[in-house]
């Protein structure tokens, strides 16, 4: 995937979008909803995210509770500047990989390097550079807001001038004198990213930065995440909130009964799994020669009718031709969408058996 930054002709709106070499792709600007199209055309120097240095590299990473193991020689890396999706189910091992790459608990084997450091060599060092988000947030809760953030600045040697300005950022301005116990869940996850980018770490690992928001509240964290990328840091995510991390994420790595079984971007996953776009196409009317001629149209895998719709599964480059050939047998078309396979899909397969 490679990232581009763009601005809008008509209002100067500036974005960044994400698409594959050769791809055309259809822009709407979020200000002015002035509709366009850019390609992503081959150039020179154009680098991708997976050209840069590895901020993180976990190899053979296995850890056993009690003769049963959690992970099972687990490797997968992190590139400098990429939003990185880690994604699993329950107990599948995301939660001792992520405390083994923060040094929370010791491996039985397999390295774990960020920044090009051992992590058992150079803990205290590479501490100093990471940022966390656990799940389970918790602060000290007879002091307030601003007590909690000078109490972990002071803790990562970091300036206790950046507390206010935090706290304002992420919302909290008016309740920094606040003692954090009166604090709803939303509160409390804002002022759980607030304390994870004290010192402006270059490395971020958030576990379910989205849990407890209401919908604006989600909305703030994924463009503040989107921000801190654009900044320079590497984010690492782990999250049930498929949508979110389709949204924001270079990569994914899918982890399954503690063995990982898929690191890659969406879009080539899903063409490891075959994963096909659906057309559909609702009609005034279904004829028998509808069917059987977007059935002959090179690049159409199948076409299913429900109802007064047809559902056609083909290569994106061909959806065109399909509107054309129903228009040329005079159907009237009520209505047409596009449903691109999700993040859901892939994450299911991956993990509905041991392997894929």
């Amino acid at each position: 995937m490679i990232e581009k930054k763009i601005k809008c002709p008509s209002c100067g709106y500036e974005t960044t979008i994400q698409g594959k070499l050769g791809e055309s792709k259809k822009i709407t600007c979020p200000k002015c909803n002035k509709k366009g199209f850019f390609e992503f055309s081959k150039q020179k120097g154009t680098k991708k995210i997976t050209d840069n240095p590895m901020m993180l590299s976990v190899t053979s990473l296995t850890k056993s509770f009690n003769g049963k193991k959690a992970v099972n020689n687990a490797s997968f890396s992190v590139h400098k500047g990429e939003i990185f999706g880690f994604l699993g189910p329950n107990g599948a091992g995301k939660t001792t990989s992520i405390k083994a790459i923060l040094g929370l608990l010791y491996p039985n084997n397999g390295q774990i390097l960020i920044d090009n450091q051992n992590l058992m060599h150079d803990e205290k060092k590479i501490k100093e550079q990471v940022g966390y988000l656990p799940e389970k947030v918790a602060f000290y809760e007879n002091l307030t807001a601003l007590q909690n953030l000078e109490f972990y600045a002071e803790m990562k040697n970091a300036n206790k001038s950046q507390c206010k300005p935090l706290l304002k950022e992420f919302g909290l301005a008016d309740a920094m004198d606040q003692k954090v116990g009166t604090f709803s869940k939303g509160m409390n996850q804002r002022l759980g990213m607030a304390r994870a980018i004290i010192g402006n770490p270059s490395f971020l690992i958030l576990d379910e930065p989205s849990s407890g928001l209401d919908p604006r509240g989600v909305v703030f964290i994924r463009e503040k995440i989107k921000t801190l990328n654009e900044q320079g840091a590497t984010i690492f995510i782990s999250s049930h909130i498929l949508s979110e991390i389709q949204a924001i994420c270079h990569r994914v790595g899918i982890i399954n009964k503690g063995s990982i079984v898929a690191v890659d971007d969406i879009s080539n996953l899903q063409n490891r799994l075959q994963l096909r776009p659906k057309l559909v196409l609702t009609l005034e009317k279904i004829k028998k020669d509808f069917i059987s001629a977007v059935e002959a149209i090179e690049g159409v895998f199948s076409v299913k009718q429900e109802k007064d719709a047809l559902e056609v599964f083909c290569r994106k480059d061909v959806k065109a031709n399909v509107v054309l050939t129903l228009s040329k047998k005079k159907a009237k078309i009520k209505d047409i969408q596009t449903m691109n396979p999700s993040l859901e899909e892939v994450f299911m397969r991956f993990t509905e058996a041991d392997t894929v």
